[in-house]
């Protein structure tokens, strides 16, 4: 199958906290070199895609904004779709309220259509109470991404899927996810750079997030085990990928391999 297009997770295919994994910069290169679009994911809602770059880069991985695409800017595509120019409750950080912004939202505690839960540092008592009544007065419950956790030096935190189950058990409501892994998101990536899924494959780190979310937008899938999943974790899932590498080194490989089978083609 000719690949011609790309989606890739972030944390743990590019970057763990701060540090470059393997192949990564080459893969990046490769893909600027050979003019493969590409998107480069992430469920984290809590930053803007300019603090996504600048981390990135202080990791020596050059990406563009335009190249990230995050479960803030999905969940406010997704919201500007349903209602456009609607209005918005959203517990988060800048990456969530930022983007919601740009789709022409009116973030307010008064009579919103949604009720927006993203990732933050500091969820406040008096923050999610709001949040509680004013999904028992009939705001729509949406939330960036179902994770539970997240990482820190420290150990795992709470995130948002956390966060999220406490307002389900106090309303009865439960949440529309758009993060991964809906396919909503992936297809909304897609969408980005005029993408086919026949001919895009999805990078993840994750069975249970990007493996999923790429098999069921239609995609190839390439699970490595530079992150959250190890080897043998794979046979408890009733589904599998495409292909498993340790890390994206080998992705590059076969990437340059095919452009050197292009060039000798042409030739």
């Amino acid at each position: 199958m000719t690949i011609k297009s790309w989606l890739t997770d972030m944390d743990g295919v590019l970057v763990h906290e701060s540090y470059a994994l393997p192949g990564a910069a080459d893969f990046l290169a490769a893909l600027r070199e050979q003019q493969i679009p590409f998107q480069v994911l992430t469920n984290n809602s809590i930053f803007t895609p300019r603090d996504l770059a600048a981390r990135l880069r202080a990791a020596g991985l050059e990406v563009a904004e335009s190249d990230l695409w995050t479960s803030a800017l999905a969940t406010a595509r997704f919201l500007a779709d349903q209602v456009p120019e609607g209005s918005a409750y959203a517990i988060g950080e800048a990456g969530l309220t930022t983007a919601l912004y740009e789709v022409g939202y009116t973030l307010t505690d008064i009579d919103p259509d949604y009720v927006v839960l993203g990732e933050t540092r500091t969820y406040s008592f008096e923050a999610i109470t709001t949040a509680i009544r004013l999904i028992e007065a009939g705001a729509r419950f949406i939330a960036t991404n179902p994770d539970v956790t997240g990482p820190s030096r420290e150990g795992p935190l709470p995130a948002t899927g956390s966060v999220a189950a406490l307002i389900t058990a106090a309303t009865g409501r439960e949440p529309y996810f758009v993060g991964k892994p809906n396919p909503v998101m992936i297809r909304t990536a897609m969408n980005r750079i005029n993408a086919h899924s026949e001919s895009t494959a999805m990078i993840g780190d994750r069975m249970d997030t990007d493996v999923v979310a790429g098999m069921e937008a239609g995609l190839r899938t390439y699970l490595v085990l530079s992150g959250s999943t190890e080897a043998h974790e794979v046979e408890r899932f009733p589904f599998r990928p495409n292909e498993i590498h340790e890390d994206v080194s080998s992705i590059v490989r076969r990437l340059t391999a095919a452009a050197e089978a292009e060039e000798q083609t042409e030739e």
